[in-house]
């Protein structure tokens, strides 16, 4: 009699770990042809491919010619692909990026056929508390999974409630993802053994029913000819998606899954490689904070803002990698995962700057456009670099923007002595000239000084310049010392406030009063030991500490430094 069993082919694919990817891509090929060439010979044949497409991307980025096949076999149910895009850690990536890591293995494997509907979570080190919630947003019913559950779990199906109370039915799988990998190991007459001794420790997680039986392992192809065992072959989907997704009866968990009852979590990836973890997640928030968000509202249709993102957003999800972000895998892997990373920022950063380019070019020379990409109002500090002749800003209103003076730039860009003067114009490039335009020239003397500033005024003349640089030569052969300043410009503290997801257009406009140069009538010196900048005085006392004085409120003794014993 044939036991009662379902034989799962599959594979567990880490793309990168104690292998650099490329090296890792390499096995993936030679595995997937193996497993292709045994599903066209043999049609009652099965796999599922470790629910993630990338590996499976991976694979046909070298072998286009069988993306038919592999679109045939998706279609016709026999090879399951997705629902991820890749397998995620699921706490060192942020929230957005597990959603658009499953958006991307959806649509992915639907272009191939169709996605796999199971939230397929086979070696993730525990799992976040809104998965579920994710899951069902996504429209599937049902997870798979081994890590992370407690010991209060006594059957192979219970019932995960998660943050938002959201419920999924789950399959767990006792033994792991790779519980059934020997089934087939050793000779053919033995396998009536290795069926009954699989049974003896499966069933009492599943009393009734056919048992799963995960035949696979880690960067492995199953081996042909099993269907000529007489077990039912299927892929996960088919077993899974065929249990009731009713989660009526089931036992409940709640929450995250991070117990070590079952299986190792493998807290330590935590704290492995912090400067790559701590590079991810300015990276996320350059993306999702900034980059798209700005696009969106300042460049819709733009193609290339879209793209821009789409390679960010990919590089993002490959580095979530279960094996890549954690930190766990050889030094080879931790500099790829960094070098994905600092260019998926780079791509934001890129968008963001798109973004700004196109509102500087619509307002006018002498404005500042402030921007607030969040959803809720804010008031902050902005800091500008100003004209000194026009150092205030104005509202849209016309009104004044609440702003402080800090101080002056310096005003010599370069000196640079020149035997021969003419060499000034091989520098010039149109009115370019150290990254600032030129505003005007003299001479005096042995000394030719140009003056720029970053917005300069009409009435600019090459031809004049050129002149004044010929005389120059020809009345005094050299050698010259050339001068490029810039115009005075102050760097001023703003408060701006700018509504939800919005921008405002300052105007840069003359100061009502000129700050008045110390040791001038007007300006008091502060007294020894005092800073006071007119909204924040601050006094050092004879002991060190420092008293703070803003708006009528006082603090005293901050700073305070106290050597004690080590209490323990």
């Amino acid at each position: 009699m044939t036991p009662d069993i379902v034989v799962v082919p599959h594979t567990h694919w880490d793309r990168e770990w104690y292998l650099p990817f490329q090296r890792f891509r390499l096995g993936l090929v030679r595995m997937l042809d193996e497993v292709l060439d045994t599903m066209v010979a043999d049609p009652g044949y099965r796999f599922t491919m470790d629910g993630q497409l990338a590996a499976l991307e991976d694979y046909l980025e070298l072998r286009p010619e069988r993306l038919p096949a592999v679109r045939r076999l998706v279609a016709e149910g026999r090879f399951a692909a997705g629902p991820w895009l890749i397998l995620a850690d699921e706490f060192l990536c942020s929230g957005e990026t597990l959603i658009r890591n499953l958006e991307y293995g959806m649509r992915g494997a639907a272009e191939l056929g169709g996605a796999m509907r199971v939230g397929y979570l086979p070696d993730q080190f525990g799992h976040c508390a809104q998965m579920p919630q994710i899951l069902r947003q996504a429209g599937l019913e049902h997870a798979c999974l081994w890590r992370g559950v407690p010991a209060s779990v006594d059957r192979d199906a219970f019932a995960w409630v998660g943050a938002d109370g959201t419920a999924v039915r789950t399959q767990y799988l006792p033994g792991g993802y790779d519980n059934a990998v020997a089934l087939f190991s050793g000779p053919p007459e033995a396998l009536a053994d290795r069926l009954a001794a699989f049974t003896e420790t499966l069933r009492p997680w599943h009393p009734t029913g056919p048992l799963l039986a995960m035949y696979g392992g880690d960067h492995s192809a199953p081996a042909a000819g099993i269907t000529a065992a007489g077990l039912r072959i299927a892929t996960l989907h088919d077993y899974v998606t065929a249990q009731d997704p009713s989660v009526t009866g089931l036992p409940a968990v709640h929450g995250e899954l991070r117990s070590h009852a079952r299986a190792n979590i493998l807290p330590g990836v935590l704290s492995a490689r912090i400067p790559a973890k701590q590079a991810m997640a300015r990276a996320e928030r350059v993306v999702t904070r900034y980059a798209e968000p700005l696009s969106a509202l300042w460049l819709p249709g733009d193609t290339a803002a879209a793209k821009l993102l789409d390679m960010a957003w990919r590089r993002l999800i490959a580095c979530s990698g279960h094996d890549s972000i954690t930190g766990c895998g050889a030094d080879e892997t931790a500099q790829q995962v960094a070098a994905r990373i600092a260019e998926a920022e780079q791509i934001g950063q890129a968008v963001v700057d798109m973004v700004s380019a196109s509102l500087a070019g619509r307002a006018s020379r002498d404005a500042l456009v402030v921007v607030n990409p969040s959803p809720f109002p804010r008031t902050a500090l902005v800091l500008a670099d100003l004209p000194e002749s026009r150092a205030a800003l104005s509202a849209p209103d016309g009104g004044r923007v609440p702003s402080q003076r800090l101080e002056l730039a310096p005003t010599l860009l370069d000196e640079t002595v020149m035997d021969d003067l003419t060499q000034l114009l091989g520098r010039i490039h149109e009115r370019e000239l150290f990254g600032q335009e030129i505003v005007s020239w003299s001479a005096d003397g042995d000394v030719f000084t140009i003056v720029v500033g970053r917005h300069a005024t009409p009435g600019y003349d090459y031809a004049g310049l050129r002149a004044a640089v010929l005389d120059g030569a020809a009345a005094r052969p050299g050698p010259w010392r050339v001068r490029t300043c810039a115009e005075p410009v102050v760097t001023v503290a703003a408060q701006v406030t700018v509504a939800p997801f919005g921008r405002t257009v300052l105007t840069s406009t003359p100061a009502s009063e000129p700050a008045p140069a110390p040791d001038s009538p007007g300006w008091a010196r502060p007294a020894e030991g005092t800073l006071d900048n007119g909204l924040l005085r601050v006094t050092v006392a004879p002991d060190g500490t420092l008293s703070l004085f803003a708006d009528g409120a006082e603090a005293h003794g901050v700073g305070r430094v106290v050597d004690g014993g080590d209490a323990g």
